[in-house]
């Protein structure tokens, strides 16, 4: 979960290279058509900006988005009018080991940062729990909701209806196994089923700066002291 420590600003308020998302942030934040990407080294960046690729790892706007019951890839847009837009991410060192998650909510152009950290868990319970938290966060409401994640694990769970079928089942898979998971993925169909809600997969430390700033979060999380156990954590080859 490296993070992007640069970012290039090619249409915005202020063009240029900002070193943290912040800064960057107030340029292309509610500002039509703009155009910026993450990088790891400011050389990177200096050369991106020269001559700016219009492609998918930039922040300039695309076409609304269908919902669709497929997994499909998106390289992340900027937050719509009227519609709620989560980033979340999460991950553990050493998968198990310590972990975090982090979360950016925009809705109204007004953004909310959430993350947290615990002492023994997993990447995939640190993705559920980004999404849980951010859902809980936002409770019911009547605008539609798009949420970018790059967990393919997740992304499929919903839209594909896999968990659906496992808590249909009593937490059993096709496959006659246990389900894992079972209490997140319990609660975040819970959720779910409140919303107008669609779940993107966007391709992680692909440069989209809000996909890094929630990387970021859930590193710094994972790494903070005195972190909480994972209670729903059971070991056993769980992940």
């Amino acid at each position: 979960m490296a993070a992007k420590k640069f970012y290039a600003v090619a249409k915005g308020r202020k063009p240029g290279i900002y070193d943290n998302w912040p800064d960057a942030q107030a340029q292309v934040m509610s500002f039509a058509g703009a155009v910026y990407k993450g990088f790891a080294t400011r050389r990177e960046a200096e050369t991106w900006l020269r001559a700016p690729s219009y492609g998918a790892a930039t922040g300039r706007k695309s076409a609304p988005a269908k919902p669709t019951a497929n997994h499909a890839s998106h390289q992340g847009a900027d937050p719509r009018p009227n519609e709620i837009t989560i980033y979340s991410d999460g991950g553990a060192r050493y998968n198990p080991g310590p972990g975090g998650y982090g979360v950016v909510i925009i809705d109204n152009g007004e953004q909310r940062e959430i993350s947290a950290g615990y002492r023994h868990t997993t990447n995939n319970r640190m993705e559920l729990m980004g999404c849980i938290v951010a859902l809980r966060a936002i409770g019911r409401c009547a605008k539609p909701v798009t949420l970018y994640t790059d967990s393919s694990y997740v992304v499929n769970g919903i839209s594909k209806g896999w968990a659906k079928n496992w808590r249909r089942r009593g937490w059993i898979k096709a496959d006659k196994q246990p389900a894992i998971n079972p209490d997140l993925w319990g609660e975040l169909l819970a959720l779910t089923e409140q919303l107008d809600i669609t779940f993107r997969w966007v391709k992680g430390h692909a440069g989209h700066p809000l996909n890094e700033r929630c990387d970021e979060l859930a590193v710094a999380a994972s790494r903070g002291d005195n972190l909480p156990e994972d209670s729903g954590y059971q070991g056993n080859g769980q992940s």
